[in-house]
């Protein structure tokens, strides 16, 4: 890593750990209220930004047993958030996938947060927007060039059966 960009590195950290807890006690009602437990949302949000996955990569994704997993789907099932399907060639196979209930769940949350970050940037001059702007672009870039485990387990597994 170049020795000039180390302090900024470190810098927007920093900046991002204060944004971070300046908003964090900010949570809607809404999100408190979830009767789900921390790896049920974990579960539902993987689902919402992964799509449909095997119970294999959701017990990887979460760093849990396939014991585990299979509860935490059995009870998403049970209050029909989630659908799990067998394979047509192989019935082993378990795909879960959001429901609608399951879908209009997050995707509620999901623009609740969006409307608290809307809120945040009208606030900010069109100058320093632009440049957040690029940053998140820059930052998008970088994510883009990185595959993560979570993210190309999940894409070889969309159609639930590879």
């Amino acid at each position: 890593m170049n020795k000039d960009k180390a302090p900024l590195i470190e810098g927007v950290l920093a900046l991002e750990q204060g944004v971070y807890r300046l908003l964090r006690p900010i949570v809607p009602r809404e999100w408190l209220s979830v009767d789900l437990t921390m790896p049920q949302f974990k579960v539902l949000l993987f689902l919402f930004i992964e799509g449909p996955a095997r119970m294999g990569v959701l017990a990887s994704a979460l760093g849990v047993s396939m014991t585990t997993v299979t509860g935490i789907i059995g009870r998403l099932v049970r209050q029909r958030l989630v659908v799990r399907r067998s394979g047509d060639e192989d019935r082993r196979i378990v795909v879960c996938e959001l429901s609608v209930k399951g879908r209009r769940l997050i995707m509620r949350l999901w623009e609740q947060r969006q409307a608290r970050v809307r809120s945040l940037l009208s606030r900010i001059a069109t100058a320093d927007l632009r440049l957040v702007s690029a940053g998140l672009e820059a930052i998008l870039n970088a994510a883009k060039s990185e595959k993560t485990p979570a993210t190309s387990n999940a894409a070889a597994s969309k159609d639930g059966f590879s």
